[in-house]
């Protein structure tokens, strides 16, 4: 099997290369492109008079250096990660209470003309008509704490 390999090195190379493009095709996480990109390296390096053990870790070496050094700009520059949608665009706005929202049981809160399900986020009873403010978004329930009352 050494023989095989020693004998069809680039293309074994280039397999892996295929393999690791293929799995990260599937995950989408950007971890395994970075091996795929050692792969495609080590065909060019596996021209040189080089050992195969030797191959295997100048591969893993440079596999890993990209992986800790290109991904974080990558993931960065493609923000891969939490996509911002329209609802993100509310926290921080002002809301009225059009349902009680209690401890234990959800209200609702009206922004924009739209009634939302609505959760107190200090777990505090907040009563209708009370303006409060938008802390975050979870699915369609938004928490909120009331506005400071002004003197």
């Amino acid at each position: 099997m050494l023989n095989f390999i020693h004998e069809y090195i680039q293309w074994f190379w280039l397999s892996i290369a295929v393999l690791f493009t293929v799995i990260e095709v599937c995950s989408f996480g950007l971890t395994t492109i970075w091996f795929a990109l050692g792969g495609i390296i080590m065909i060019f390096v596996s021209f040189l008079p080089i050992p195969f053990p030797w191959q295997i870790l100048i591969f893993l070496v440079i596999s890993t250096l990209l992986l800790i050094f290109t991904r974080p700009v990558a993931i960065k520059k493609l923000k891969v990660g939490k996509e911002k949608t329209n609802t993100d665009e509310i926290i921080g706005k002002t809301a009225l209470v059009v349902k009680e929202i209690t401890k234990f049981e959800k209200g609702e809160v009206k922004i924009k003309g739209i009634v939302w399900a609505a959760e107190t986020a200090n777990g505090e009873n907040i009563s209708v008509g009370t303006e409060c403010i938008i802390e975050s978004v979870h699915g369609v329930t938004l928490t909120v704490s009331p506005l400071p009352k002004e003197n």
